[in-house]
C-alpha cells in the first residue's frame, strides 16, 4: 500500500480524507506541495498534509558491499560515490488556505515554477536489488552541469513569474546535494551564496526530504522568520527543477 494509507491509519483519519502519494525523486515533496496548493485553491480542499520519510540506510549498505566485493579501480568507484552521501529523515507540512489562519502570520506559498528536461534522465538511475537492498549509480559530473542548465532556465521563468530579482530573497533553500554543486549552483545563478541555509554537512543528501527538512530547519534557527521572502530552489534527477516563492 502506498505510505500515505500508513500516515492515513497512524492518524485515525476518516474516510473523508483522502490519500495520495507522490514520488519524484529529489522533489517529490515540492510537486506534492503544488498539487495541494492547486487542490486548495480550486475549493477541493481546506487544508492537507504532506509527509515524506527516506532511509537511505539500505542503499548506503549495498553500496559498502558492492566496494568491497569488486577489484574497483577510480573510474569504477566513481558511479557509487554519490551514494556515500546519502541519508535518512522524515518531514511534514501542513497547507491550507489563508482564511483558516484567521489573521495569524505564517509562510505563504505565493507561486512556483518547473522547468524539466528528461533527455538526462540516465545520468542518475537507482533499482531495488533483492529485498532488502538498492543499488544506484550516478554520473555526478555529467548530472551537475545538466543540472546547473535545467536550473539557469528554471530561474529566468522564476524571475518573470513573481517579479523577484537576485537580491529579494533573504534566504535560499536547494535541495541538499553537496558542497561542489551549491558553490557552482549560486556562481551561475548569480546569487549571494551569504543567504543560503545548508543542511548538508548535518544530514547529507535525504532525497525529497532535503529541501523541506532544510527549511524547517531555517525557520528553526531563526534564518526564516515572519517578514521575510525565500526562494526554494529544488533540482532533482530526472532532470527537473522546481523553485517556488514563499512569502511570510
Amino acid at each position: 500500500p502506498a505510505t500515505a494509507s500508513y500516515v492515513h491509519r497512524h492518524l485515525e483519519l476518516t474516510g473523508r480524507t483522502q490519500i495520495l502519494d507522490i514520488s519524484n525523486a529529489c522533489l517529490g515533496f515540492l510537486n506534492a506541495m503544488v498539487l495541494a496548493g492547486g487542490m486548495i485553491d480550486s475549493g477541493q480542499a481546506g487544508s492537507a498534509l504532506i509527509v515524506a520519510g527516506e532511509n537511505g540506510q539500505p542503499l548506503v549498505e549495498r553500496t559498502i558491499e558492492i566496494l568491497l566485493e569488486n577489484n574497483l579501480d577510480r573510474k569504477a568507484i566513481k558511479p557509487y560515490f554519490a551514494n556515500l552521501t546519502i541519508g535518512a529523515g522524515a518531514v511534514g507540512a501542513v497547507l491550507c488556505h489563508r482564511d483558516l489562519l484567521e489573521g495569524r502570520p505564517a509562510p505563504a506559498m505565493k507561486s512556483a515554477i518547473v522547468e524539466t528536461d528528461t533527455s538526462h534522465n540516465n545520468l542518475c538511475e537507482g533499482d531495488s536489488a533483492g529485498s532488502d537492498g538498492l543499488e544506484m549509480q550516478t554520473d555526478s559530473e555529467e548530472l551537475l552541469d545538466a543540472g546547473i542548465e535545467v536550473a539557469r532556465r528554471a530561474w529566468l521563468k522564476f524571475e518573470n513569474e513573481t517579479g523577484w530579482t537576485a537580491d529579494t530573497p533573504q534566504t535560499f533553500v536547494t535541495h541538499q546535494v553537496g558542497r561542489a554543486h551549491q558553490r557552482r549552483l549560486y556562481e551561475s545563478l548569480g546569487l549571494d551564496e551569504s543567504r543560503d541555509f545548508s543542511t548538508f554537512a548535518e544530514l547529507g543528501n535525504v532525497g525529497s526530504v532535503s529541501l523541506p527538512i532544510t527549511l524547517a530547519k531555517a525557520i528553526e534557527s531563526g534564518s526564516f522568520k515572519e517578514g521575510d521572502k525565500a526562494a526554494l530552489l529544488g533540482i532533482g534527477s530526472g532532470l527537473s527543477s522546481i523553485m517556488m516563492a514563499v512569502e511570510w
